[in-house]
């Protein structure tokens, strides 16, 4: 049987809040699958965000179990489960989280310098994934010398330079306009998607929904539903 990307059963957090339990999580299931660009949405406060850093080992569950790749992350001590996150795991957040003082080469070479790649060795391959994201000739930019598009693309390409199996995104789009946001999407499905990956995005844009394999709905905490995401007959073809 093949591996999945992403397997949650009964997954549950809670949160304590000046004395108060609050509820995030309550028993969700969901699977993903390689190859996939899931999408998680729903109203702010359905647990969403929540979600994801449980699936990218930022927050532990406190019930349930979640495995990337086969690997059961309840398994794995905190030093395991950073280094799990270091290799397999790509982010990208909504506000991009550029480090001013770094060019966008240096940027992107973020991920492998941690890892513990030479410099040189790093920023040449981050210049290469630049080029990839259409951003081969803005390597030595620094942040406040790009557009908010560029900016983002930068991120994308920070978050595949490691080669991750899983790449996160927390509200790509909410800073950008609908145009560039669709670009945004779309960049990051022909960049990310591929058989031995996944991506899964939180998103409130429905104007992106498009972009995704399947949409998961959250409420409350739970994921209500899951759906193939609506497509023109002439994306199917593409897919096909």
């Amino acid at each position: 049987m093949a591996e999945h990307a992403i397997e949650c059963r009964g997954v549950a957090k809670t949160f304590r809040e000046g004395g108060e339990e609050v509820v995030a999580l309550r028993g969700v299931d969901l699977v993903a699958e390689p190859g996939e660009l899931l999408m998680l949405v729903g109203p702010s406060g359905s647990g969403k965000t929540t979600l994801l850093s449980v699936i990218a080992a930022i927050l532990d569950a406190d019930e349930g179990d979640v495995a990337v790749f086969g690997t059961r992350l309840q398994a794995l001590a905190d030093r395991e489960r950073t280094r799990f996150r270091a290799r397999n795991v790509g982010f990208i957040f909504q506000q991009f989280n550029l480090l001013p003082t770094l060019t966008a080469a240096e940027n992107v070479a973020v991920p492998l310098l941690i890892q513990g790649e030479p410099r040189r060795k790093a920023v040449a391959r981050a210049t290469e994934v630049l080029a990839l994201v259409g951003l081969g000739e803005r390597a030595r930019s620094y942040p406040r010398q790009l557009s908010g598009g560029q900016q983002q693309r930068v991120a994308i390409a920070r978050a595949l330079v490691a080669e991750p199996r899983l790449i996160v995104c927390d509200e790509p789009t909410s800073a950008l306009d609908g145009e560039t946001g669709a670009k945004i999407v779309q960049l990051l499905k022909e960049a990310a998607v591929r058989a031995d990956r996944c991506v899964l995005v939180v998103t409130h844009d429905a104007r992106i929904f498009k972009f995704a394999d399947r949409i998961a709905r959250m409420d409350d905490g739970r994921i209500v539903s899951v759906e193939r995401a609506a497509r023109s007959a002439a994306e199917d073809d593409r897919a096909a």
